[in-house]
């Protein structure tokens, strides 16, 4: 089968592998869409230690089953359109059985510790696998990973309608977070991004649009009347982004640290003890958080805002490259292996 690997930073090629087999409980779904991940990006450019040449990338995607392993004959039908939760618990650890395998320390990874979907079929456990409602498009279920993402992001920070938000960062997960904060009734909404053309989505959602530089703290009060905000969450995950957001939160407030882009960062904590600031990780998703995103974007209360892009397998390292340059409307692209 044709798939796109991942052989050292900045290369990626087209090469034929090897058809997968599926093993005990699993099944082989053959990939219709498959979308490229910002933690992807930091993989391609050789700064994320999960990542390690040679590697087939690949999480966010959809498909059909093809073939089933032993031990789940019957479960679905050849053909079956599907999406996938490709992060894999051990079933038997405490986090696993108490609905958190995200957490689990064995966890693994599609795209990182066995191979992902950007190619031609996946071998997967019949167990992530998640059949589609009637009629959902393909394209639109290859976005449940991310969407699970912003659910579980926006659950940790836990608002009220009545309070003010702020996220920073609008990529494919911030937006999807604006969709989400709406969805849960919150209305005062701030965005920080630099590229205009996802600041301008944001501020179609209604958000106050916020470009960042040396004044942006001061920005965030004055739009807000001087006041600052409930609840932040930085889904870019810098030193900077993560001091911005203790900084323009209330006292008594929330902060969700959701970006993994500095392994460490020096912060405020003589502030977050005197002004009693809560913070909280948010990590990927819980299976009811991947079941609700999926529900969310069947029922049209959840959608990327922006231009999505599909391209044929062999376009992905362009379009790896194009997403790092940052500077076009381009919000999400989806390679398509057939």
């Amino acid at each position: 089968m044709k798939a796109l690997v991942y052989e050292a930073p900045r290369t990626l090629r087209v090469r034929d592998v090897p058809l997968p087999e599926p093993a005990l409980g699993e099944v082989v779904v053959r990939v219709a869409y498959s979308g490229i991940c910002g933690s992807e990006l930091s993989g391609y450019l050789g700064h994320n230690e999960l990542r390690r040449p040679p590697l087939i990338f690949g999480h966010e995607f959809s498909g059909w089953i093809e073939r089933l392993g032993e031990g789940v004959e019957g479960r679905f039908p050849t053909g079956q359109p599907v999406t996938v939760n490709p992060l894999i618990g051990c079933q038997e650890c405490h986090l696993c059985l108490t609905g958190r395998p995200h957490l689990c320390p064995r966890r693994r990874l599609l795209s990182a510790s066995v191979p992902g979907s950007n190619a031609e079929f996946v071998a997967v456990p019949a167990s992530a696998v998640y059949p589609l409602p009637p009629e959902m498009p393909l394209d639109l279920a290859a976005l449940t990973e991310p969407t699970a993402c912003a659910v579980r992001a926006v659950r940790q920070a836990d608002p009220r309608p009545w309070q003010t938000v702020l996220v920073v960062g609008m990529g494919p997960l911030g937006l999807l977070m604006l969709q989400v904060l709406r969805v849960h009734g919150v209305e005062r909404l701030v965005a920080v991004e630099r590229n205009p053309y996802r600041l301008h989505y944001a501020e179609t959602m209604g958000a106050l649009g916020i470009v960042p530089g040396d004044d942006v703290l001061q920005q965030i009060r004055e739009r807000l009347g001087g006041a600052n905000v409930d609840v932040a969450i930085d889904a870019v995950g810098t030193t900077a982004t993560r001091r911005l957001c203790l900084e323009c939160v209330s006292p008594g407030g929330r902060v969700v640290f959701f970006g993994l882009h500095d392994p460490e960062s020096p912060l405020q904590v003589n502030a977050i003890v005197r002004w009693e600031i809560e913070c909280r990780g948010s990590f990927a998703y819980a299976p009811a958080d991947f079941a609700t995103a999926l529900r969310w974007l069947h029922q049209g209360k959840v959608r990327l805002p922006g231009r999505m892009v599909t391209a044929p397998l062999e376009d992905g390292a362009m379009w790896f490259e194009r997403l790092l340059e940052g500077r076009d409307d381009v919000v999400k692209v989806l390679l398509r292996p057939a």
